[in-house]
């Protein structure tokens, strides 16, 4: 077998980065339908259904996500308060919750979690469904799929991540006083001290747009990675186990650069 030539290897890696290029552009593109097609879900019809996926989505992931992070919010709470007296800095110790809990954990943490709950299901859900022709059937009833299917979704996803951040970010807060306070109001003056301390005006700014890009990219990645199978030829479509995992990987791929950033302007 004769070893493949350097230019078919340039035309392969060539062919590889447009790919790749054009993966990402075509997540834009949805992403611009997505937000023209946004008046439409103040009709009836789109309102209800709009309703539907953000409640069933939200109800869906907050109990266990709240339960969950509870869980596991007490146990590093503890652990650093107890490392925090061994050591002689008490007084550093609700800090380091709030910066490592608050600020870091938590919000990757609900976006996961709803990626892995609920947006991946969704878009394996939908690549499924133009498969069986269900968005065929909507388009010759005049029905536009992407306000009809993709939109709700979309939406239901970055409400989800919003909602699941914020109850869990003040539990949180609440959970570090009664570590530290007990169930006593005398330890609220120094409490909010320090917390406003670690919550500047730009740190609170910072918090609130990785919140929000993290809700966008959950939402958009995994809804864009099916609307782009469902326009692929039924021959040379991937199964939906394909698409979900290439979604996976986008996904991850941007909440980690979204995550580095914020860690960039939150200590640089």
């Amino acid at each position: 077998m004769n070893p493949p030539s350097a230019r078919s290897v340039h035309t392969r890696l060539a062919s590889s980065f447009s790919s790749y290029l054009s993966s990402w552009w075509s997540i834009v593109l949805f992403a611009a339908m997505i937000l023209t097609l946004l008046p439409t879900c103040l009709s009836k019809k789109n309102r209800h259904a709009s309703a539907h996926h953000i409640v069933d989505s939200t109800v869906l992931n907050l109990a266990w996500f709240t339960v969950l992070s509870a869980l596991i919010s007490v146990v590093i709470i503890r652990i650093v308060i107890v490392t925090a007296l061994s050591y002689g800095l008490s007084r550093f110790a609700i800090e380091m919750v709030v910066r490592v809990l608050v600020l870091e954990l938590i919000p990757l943490s609900a976006a996961l979690f709803v990626a892995l709950r609920s947006s991946l299901p969704d878009s394996a859900d939908l690549v499924q469904m133009s498969a069986q022709g269900r968005f065929e059937t909507l388009r010759l009833q005049g029905i536009n799929p992407i306000a009809e299917e993709f939109l709700p979704r979309v939406l239901a996803g970055v409400f989800c991540v919003w909602m699941l951040g914020a109850v869990s970010c003040i539990m949180t807060l609440l959970l570090t006083y009664f570590a530290m306070y007990g169930f006593t109001p005398w330890g609220l003056p120094a409490y909010t001290r320090v917390v406003g301390q670690v919550f500047s005006s730009a740190v609170t700014l910072i918090l609130a747009l990785k919140i929000f890009f993290f809700s966008l990219a959950v939402a958009f990645i995994p809804m864009a990675s099916a609307y782009y199978d469902e326009l692929i030829d039924v021959p040379k479509r991937r199964t939906y186990f394909a698409t979900g995992l290439a979604a996976m990987v986008r996904l991850f791929a941007v909440l980690l650069a979204i995550e580095v950033i914020s860690l960039m302007g939150n200590y640089y």
